[in-house]
């Protein structure tokens, strides 16, 4: 199944956190995300703030559908955006769940 058609599972410790060659499958449904260790990260850059700021309320909607939160941060017209999950210390599927969504926000917007 598709990571865009997926739901994130509540995670709350005690899941296993994925192998990097489980993380680097899943990265195939999003090559913009970088694997950083226990992360995910892309970086996001629109034309201004207000752009950058109804991106950002976008993912925050994204991210309560799902029960699973995105670190961000705003610089003006840039959105960095790290995923992992705190529960486990690592990688798991919500976060390529999550990243894939947050992709489509740009996909079906035209920033």
């Amino acid at each position: 199944m598709n990571l865009v058609e997926k739901k994130c599972i509540p995670c709350e410790g005690g899941s296993e956190k994925l192998s990097l060659n489980q993380a680097q499958k899943m990265a195939s449904q999003t090559p913009q995300w970088k694997i950083q260790e226990k992360q995910i990260q892309r970086q996001f850059k629109f034309k201004n703030f207000i752009q950058a700021m109804d991106f950002v309320n976008k993912m925050a909607q994204i991210a309560e559908e799902q029960g699973h939160h995105p670190d961000f941060s705003v610089h003006y017209n840039q959105v960095e955006v790290t995923l992992w999950t705190h529960a486990i210390g690592g990688l798991s599927e919500n976060d390529f769940i999550v990243a894939a969504k947050i992709d489509q926000i740009e996909k079906n917007h035209q920033y």
